[in-house]
């Protein structure tokens, strides 16, 4: 029950953000990016996969933070991942983001980057979902199609930002904390960045993005954009 309030949840808010946000420019996924093996597990996947809300689809749009280019900013309040561009522009992703009791925010970098890995669960998701200790690399992986690990202090945050096999909570707060995209956002992402890059995970009530969850359920809007 709990997680078709989510959905319902996330297909309301689309709905009305979709009645007050400006043009924008929406990005097909180009498949010809895709690896043989990406194409080749992806084409397995048992999951449904549930169009993404059009508010959380991949854009680029309008970018006012100052930012460097080349860095990711995490508005975990609105549920937008942005990759930095040059010229006042980004690329925006939609995202499911943790729980606020299980969220993390603060700099961070890639400390590494995997294509279509593993999962080793936390002592903690073993004991609180049940989880087996692994789950090999595959179409139906938790991790997804691509994991970028964050680290903070030279030490691994044990957050990452990964595909999921759920893409119908893009749009909601329900991981462990994680930062999950599509599947092909992830490979997209995965190919823009590298070891190294700066990402920028914004406290909470910190997002500025200009298409404001809470505000557009409320009937209102945000013009900091």
């Amino acid at each position: 029950m709990s997680s078709l309030k989510v959905t319902f949840g996330i297909l309301a808010t689309g709905l009305m953000l979709s009645g007050c946000m400006q043009a924008t420019t929406y990005e097909a996924t180009n498949t010809q990016n895709f690896k043989p093996r990406d194409k080749d597990l992806l084409s397995k996947v048992s999951y449904v996969k549930t169009p993404v809300a059009e508010p959380f689809r991949r854009a680029i749009v309008e970018y006012h933070r100052k930012e460097s280019p080349g860095s990711i900013v995490v508005d975990s309040d609105n549920h937008y991942l942005y990759w930095v561009m040059d010229g006042g522009k980004a690329i925006r992703y939609g995202i499911t983001v943790g729980e606020e009791a299980m969220a993390w925010s603060g700099i961070a970098k890639i400390g590494s980057m995997t294509e279509w890995p593993a999962w080793h669960p936390t002592p903690s998701e073993i004991s609180r979902l049940g989880v087996p200790t692994f789950v090999a690399p595959g179409p139906d992986n938790p991790m997804g199609s691509r994991a970028m690990y964050l680290y903070s202090g030279g030490k691994d945050t044990l957050f990452r930002i990964h595909g999921t096999n759920q893409p119908e909570y893009i749009g909601a707060s329900i991981s462990s904390g994680c930062i999950r995209m599509t599947n092909e956002d992830a490979i997209d992402l995965y190919n823009r960045v590298k070891v190294g890059t700066i990402v920028v995970v914004l406290e909470p009530k910190h997002g500025d993005s200009p298409y404001n969850s809470r505000l557009a359920l409320q009937g209102g809007s945000n013009s900091s954009f």
